[in-house]
């Protein structure tokens, strides 16, 4: 049975330190203590994010232990992964606010009954400067820079804060205070990870194992899935919307999300794949996974609607049934495209319209808007259209 554990807990995964040692975790441990810790530095998920928390679904459904360790000591320190420059301290409440949103998301995924929430303010903040002092001579400076983005920022003059030393210190004696026998997170933690590994030697304990998930691709199917690239998927975003991003993804990017994102079984993603081969055609699959990330965020209603809509769009060329109606004042009895289509959410500015209509994405009432001035006239009732997939029914007042 653990080898059968194994194969489902290195799917879709990077790297795991050590396989040996975790086989005799399985074999030694009923159930497993399983570590992620997330820095509430933003309080909105997208699927990128959600690809850890997939994983630890998978070690709930195998009978183990997650911690959800929500960072809220080391977030006001800031994780200097992957960053050039320090990172700018979230504070107190900030920390708090992010925090809350993260413990109101992640039960989407994660089984409740098997999940501890816990917060590494609880053990840190009884933390002594003698503690600290303790703990900080654990680790060298010659260690430290090993990190790639602490010896580059020295070889280049750039600044390095003495606190940013701790976040690695700290989040490795999240898990001596946790007890954890295994710690999950992306390729960029590695080294974090590791100093978890050498904390809990340094206590007596024996070392976590760590398994490292990649990081998602956009839709574009190149950079690191990121709002600031628009690439993304919001876990957040509505229905259909959420439907027709995963729809419009290349059949090669289908794959690597259903391998990450998808709870279906490794023996299931197979025969699809093998269907496919031989036929079968991929659009089939990419619907199956839709309906799966739909369900999962809004409900099985949910995601049949955002089917049914998707279908109108691209096999009739309609236009959905359930657009939200939008009431915006003229002036002078006019209204520009441009500011209905801002003020609706359609875009986030005026800039963004202007530049979908002159690249000809922007449509009303299924006619092709090509005059950045056009307007609306009071007491028209308009559907404004972006892409394919972004609609918005104006009322003109």
């Amino acid at each position: 049975m653990s080898k059968e554990q194994l194969e489902i807990i290195k799917r879709g995964s990077d790297e795991l330190i050590s396989e040996e040692e975790l086989l005799n975790k399985l074999k030694t441990k009923k159930q497993l203590v399983v570590k992620a810790g997330f820095d509430p530095t933003a309080p909105d998920l997208h699927l990128g994010h959600t690809v850890l928390l997939n994983k630890l679904r998978h070690f709930q459904d195998l009978g183990h232990r997650v911690v959800f360790l929500i960072g809220d000591f080391t977030g006001m320190i800031g994780d200097p992964t992957g960053k050039n420059v320090t990172r700018p301290a979230l504070t107190s409440e900030e920390v708090q606010s992010n925090a809350r949103t993260y413990e109101e998301q992640v039960f989407k995924i994660l089984d409740a009954s098997l999940t501890q929430v816990a917060f590494n303010s609880e053990w840190m903040r009884k933390f002594s400067p003698e503690d600290l002092i303790k703990l900080a001579s654990k680790y060298t400076v010659a260690r430290m820079l090993e990190r790639d983005d602490f010896g580059k920022r020295f070889r280049d003059g750039r600044s390095i804060a003495i606190h940013e030393f701790l976040y690695p210190l700290v989040q490795g004696y999240d898990s001596v205070a946790l007890e954890a026998d295994i710690e999950l997170g992306g390729t960029d933690q590695k080294f974090n990870l590791l100093v978890g590994r050498d904390m809990q030697r340094s206590h007596g304990m024996e070392p976590q194992c760590i398994l490292t998930m990649p990081l998602l691709e956009g839709l574009d199917g190149i950079n690191k899935m990121s709002k600031s690239l628009n690439n993304y998927i919001s876990i957040d975003d509505e229905p259909g919307e959420m439907f027709g991003k995963l729809m419009s993804t290349s059949d090669d990017l289908m794959w690597r999300y259903i391998e990450l994102l998808s709870f279906e079984t490794i023996q299931t993603i197979r025969n699809w794949k093998e269907e496919v081969a031989v036929g079968r055609n991929p659009k089939d699959i990419k619907v199956n996974f839709a309906i799966e990330i739909v369900t999962r965020f809004h409900g099985a209603s949910a995601a049949k609607s955002a089917l049914d809509d998707f279908e109108k769009l691209f096999k009739r060329g309609g236009v959905p049934d359930d657009i939200s109606e939008i009431k915006l004042a003229t002036v002078e009895g006019e209204l520009s495209i441009v500011q209905a289509l801002k003020m609706s959410g359609l875009t986030s500015s005026t800039s963004e319209a202007m530049r979908a209509i002159s690249q000809g994405g922007v449509k009303a009432n299924g006619e092709k808007v090509e005059d950045k001035l056009a307007k609306i006239s009071k007491g028209e009732k308009v559907v404004l259209q972006i892409g394919k997939r972004k609609f918005a029914k104006i009322v003109a007042e």
